[in-house]
Parts: C-alpha cells; sequence; structure tokens
C-alpha cells in the first residue's frame, strides 16, 4: 500500500463534496490549492471561493496563488512533499505543476469523455438532447481533457433535468469515482486506457451571451433542451417586444406541446394563467420567468401584475 499524501485542486461547489468525501475517508491532504478570494458585491467585501471556506472549516493547509508559475508557489507546493494531486473544477495547470507528484495529477470531469471535454459539460450534455452522461477520472497532460482514462461512471439524464439538479447528482457520482480511483492508485492497482479520438467527439464550449440565446425559430425539443441545459445559470434569453418594450429577460422552466398551429414564430399567446410562444412545430409554455430588474418568477405570478399586447412576440 502506498503512503498518499494528496493535494487537492478546486474552487466551486461541486469541488467542495469532492473534498468534503476525501477528509471523511480519512485521506491525508496535506495542501488545498484554490483561487484567489475576488471583491464582489456593491461593498466589494472580498469573496472566498467555496472551497476555501469548507477547507479552513476543516482545518487544512490553503494555498491561493495567482500565477501558477510563481517560483514562490511552486517552492511553497514542493515543500508539501506530495506524491498525487487531484483537480476538481479549478484552472489549466502548467506541467511543472501537474508533473511533479511522483503518483501523477488525476483529474476529475463531469463528462464520459471524451466527449464534452471543455469548460460547460453538464450544460451542453442537456442543450445536445443526450440522454446519459456521467463522471471520469483521468491523468492530466499537456492537453485538455485529453489525458489517458482511469475510471468512469454513467447516469442516465431524465426528460425534465435541468442543470441544476444533474450537477447534484454528477458532484456525489463524482465523490465516490475520486474515492475509488484513490484508493486503486494507493493500492498500485490503478490501470489506464488512452482517450479515443474520433471526428465526433462533442465539446464544451465556454458559455457565453451568443450559445445562451432562444433561437425561436429552432425545433422545439431544441429550445426546450436549451432552458433546462442553462437552468439554473447561466440562464437561456431572449428579447421580448411588448408595445413599446423591448427587453431581454430569462427563460428558467418551460413546457413542450406539439401541435400544429399557424401563429408566426415567436408569437406570444397570454391568458391570465398561461403564457406560451409559437414554435415551428408547436408551442412552449413558459413556467419561471425573469424580467429585468425583478427577482424570477412564475407566470402566473407575472401575469398578475404584467400585461401583453395582442402583437407581443419573443426574438
Amino acid at each position: 500500500m502506498k503512503d498518499l499524501r494528496i493535494v487537492f485542486m478546486g474552487t466551486p461547489d461541486f469541488a467542495v463534496t469532492i473534498l468534503k468525501t476525501l477528509v471523511e475517508n480519512k485521506r491525508n491532504i496535506v495542501g488545498v490549492i484554490t483561487a484567489p478570494d475576488k471583491p464582489a458585491g456593491r461593498g466589494r467585501k472580498l469573496n472566498e471561493s467555496a472551497v476555501k471556506q469548507y477547507a479552513t472549516s476543516a482545518g487544512l493547509n490553503i494555498l491561493q496563488p495567482t500565477n501558477l508559475k510563481d517560483e514562490t508557489f511552486l517552492e511553497e507546493l514542493k515543500a508539501l512533499n506530495a506524491n498525487l494531486q487531484i483537480v476538481v473544477a479549478f484552472r489549466m495547470l502548467p506541467k511543472m505543476v501537474w508533473q511533479m507528484p511522483e503518483y501523477g495529477t488525476f483529474n476529475l470531469h463531469a463528462s464520459l469523455l471524451p466527449n464534452y471535454r471543455g469548460a460547460a459539460p453538464i450544460n451542453w450534455a442537456i442543450i445536445n438532447g443526450e440522454t446519459k452522461t456521467g463522471v471520469s477520472t483521468f491523468f492530466i497532460d499537456e492537453k485538455i481533457d485529453t489525458g489517458a482514462m482511469i475510471y468512469q461512471e454513467a447516469i442516465n439524464i431524465d426528460p425534465e433535468e435541468n442543470a441544476g439538479s444533474l450537477h447534484d447528482k454528477l458532484m456525489f457520482l463524482g465523490s465516490d469515482l475520486v474515492l475509488k480511483t484513490v484508493n486503486e492508485i494507493e493500492k498500485g492497482d490503478v490501470t489506464t486506457i488512452p482517450q479515443l479520438e474520433n471526428a465526433d467527439i462533442k465539446t464544451a464550449y465556454k458559455l457565453n451571451k451568443d450559445n445562451c440565446k432562444i433561437d425561436w425559430a429552432a425545433s422545439i425539443d431544441d429550445i426546450h433542451n436549451k432552458i433546462r441545459g442553462l437552468s439554473p445559470y447561466p440562464a437561456a434569453w431572449c428579447t421580448l417586444i411588448n408595445g413599446n418594450d423591448q427587453l431581454d429577460i430569462k427563460i428558467y422552466k418551460a413546457k413542450k406541446e406539439v401541435i400544429s398551429h399557424t401563429e408566426p414564430i415567436g408569437s406570444i399567446t397570454s391568458t391570465k394563467k398561461e403564457l406560451k410562444v409559437a414554435v415551428a412545430n408547436g408551442y412552449l409554455i413558459i413556467d419561471d420567468i425573469k424580467l429585468p430588474g425583478k427577482r424570477t418568477m412564475d407566470v402566473k405570478s407575472l401575469l398578475n401584475g404584467y400585461h401583453f399586447e395582442s402583437d407581443s412576440k419573443m426574438l
């Protein structure tokens, strides 16, 4: 059995659950690397990462480098004498960092690699209408998410699942997979297989304003998947034209109604209880929505105080 000394690298809530699992299973975490504190809110108060908050509460040794190639940081990292590094939702590591420990540096990625390499694998799996996804552990190499695979675990995506609920499922699945990977490395039994490269690999592009915008001319399934895949964050958006109002709104939840109609694409039908948008092969019935400067609300609450003109539409 190997005597593992582990450095953990991560920043958001997703990584906290994995770190917590390692701590609760008595793994020897000699250091935690996380993002520097950032000013946030109106008071520009320094905001600590979720991983830092947990690591502080667990009494773990924390490093917060701004530059991963900085000599002082590299010396501090070397001094921890770690022989394994685990990366979960962090940033790209320079070679001098990932090749430092004797037993390597492995990463947990929230997809079934080689598909959905990149920044937003959970979102894109839903946006692209996948019915299955999962988590993968692999040893880091020079490129992004391309290293030799250790383990994979698959999970079904429910038809009404959104990115938030899938995130939480993969977080717990990932915790088990990281622990399993650590156990095998400890025993010296770990085997790897290279990722297969092919032309059909799907990419998890970084989300931005352009790829989060709803195209109302797309199919009803594509629009519904985009809304699910971007909820609750960063949220699918579009422009609402209502009388003199031109508002960029966010849609968090909607249902499909597949039916033939002759309404123009994007046109809105509203009653006291329902708001629906015409699409090519039916209607999207909006459930949860957010207008600029307002809180997210269900459509019934919105319709209590907001009137839609007969020629209103979504662009």
